[in-house]
């Protein structure tokens, strides 16, 4: 194999495990159609970062895209607390609103700009080698691999220090509030981690495959196991294992 090739089945094996530990809690919570929101969502911010920074490459695109994404999540807990709509009809109210301001702004003010709305939607992960990450005048291989990687590392420290934490407020809300812990505190945590996954995730792939590989892998090995530890783990090989075959075939 080329190194483009290895560069290729790596990153879409990174962005898998990446995507697939917080996806376990989602579909734990019933919140499937949260990742799909904030894929979609978070184009409005990289368009208005972009307009702020001018610049592709700029880290401030991930900033901008993950706040927007936790203002999804935000504008959808106020919806659903007026008690006039439900969870599901408040994530289908936001998110395209949302969306179609990001499309509206690329269509509209930023058409010069090498920001396409199918590759946003679909991604090229053939073309993520082609972004280097060049450091003193060396070429240390793809950036997508870096970022992914970070990303990956994030979640998985996150879910070692604040696993009780996690199963607990996902299993009962109630009993973690009452042994001190902050459900709220969690929930919002845990979004953040959606929110800088998906955004690591979207240049790569777009944002159709990040909801896949977010929501489907963790909901086959929901079907296979009922211990934590175990969907965790099979969820992260169902992911890959899936990346690793979807590029071959």
């Amino acid at each position: 194999m080329s190194t483009p090739q290895i560069e290729i089945q790596a990153i879409a094996a990174v962005v898998a495990a990446a995507c697939a530990l917080p996806g376990v809690f989602l579909v734990l919570r019933r919140m499937a159609l949260i990742s799909d929101a904030i894929s979609h969502a978070i184009l409005l911010g990289i368009v208005l970062a972009f307009f702020v920074v001018e610049d592709l490459a700029s880290p401030v695109l991930i900033v901008g895209a993950a706040l927007v994404g936790l203002l999804t999540v935000v504008l959808v807990e106020l919806l659903r607390r007026t008690q006039l709509v439900r969870e599901d009809a408040a994530i289908g109210l936001v998110f395209p609103v949302l969306f179609s301001a990001g499309v509206i702004l690329v269509s509209r003010f930023a058409d010069s700009v090498h920001l396409d709305i199918d590759a946003v939607l679909l991604g090229e992960l053939a073309f993520a080698p082609f972004d280097r990450f060049v450091l003193a005048g060396y070429d240390l291989g793809a950036r997508a691999l870096y970022v992914m990687g970070a990303i990956l590392l994030l979640n998985l420290a996150c879910l070692l220090v604040f696993y009780k934490e996690l199963k607990l407020a996902t299993f009962d809300a109630a009993l973690a509030a009452a042994l001190g812990f902050s459900p709220a505190f969690v929930h919002y945590g845990l979004m953040s981690l959606v929110s800088v996954t998906a955004v690591g995730a979207f240049d790569a792939v777009g944002s159709i495959l990040v909801v896949a590989l977010m929501i489907a892998p963790p909901a086959a090995a929901y079907l296979l196991t009922d211990r934590l530890a175990w969907m965790l783990c099979l969820s992260v090989a169902g992911g890959v294992a899936s990346a690793l075959a979807g590029y071959w075939l």
